[in-house]
């Protein structure tokens, strides 16, 4: 069966205390805990250690960035789940340029 619709990944960054992002994107950048990783629909399952940065979701032209520090991104069936350490409170939308 065909699926004309474009895969999309399901994202959620999110601490012990705070929801940063809960949502859907076309891509995913992140802060590795040795550089940054990139995520497009299809990426193969993997488990990472994060470092400190900005979890990027881009959706179309708009941009979310979500601050975050340590502990883990998995991803699984176009899931991307970031589980850190610590959140910055809110995301931050940037639109497109």
């Amino acid at each position: 069966m065909r699926e004309d619709r474009p895969k999309r990944l399901k994202v959620s960054v999110i601490s012990p205390t705070t929801v940063g992002f809960e949502g859907e994107g076309d891509s995913v950048v992140a802060p590795a805990y040795d550089g940054l990783l990139g995520i497009l629909p299809g990426h193969a399952p993997m488990m990472v250690l994060l470092g400190t940065g900005e979890v990027v979701v881009t959706d179309g032209g708009a941009e979310t960035r979500v601050r975050v520090s340590g502990g883990f991104l998995q991803v699984i069936d176009d899931q991307v789940s970031v589980l850190a350490e610590s959140v910055a409170d809110g995301g931050v939308e940037a639109g497109a340029p």
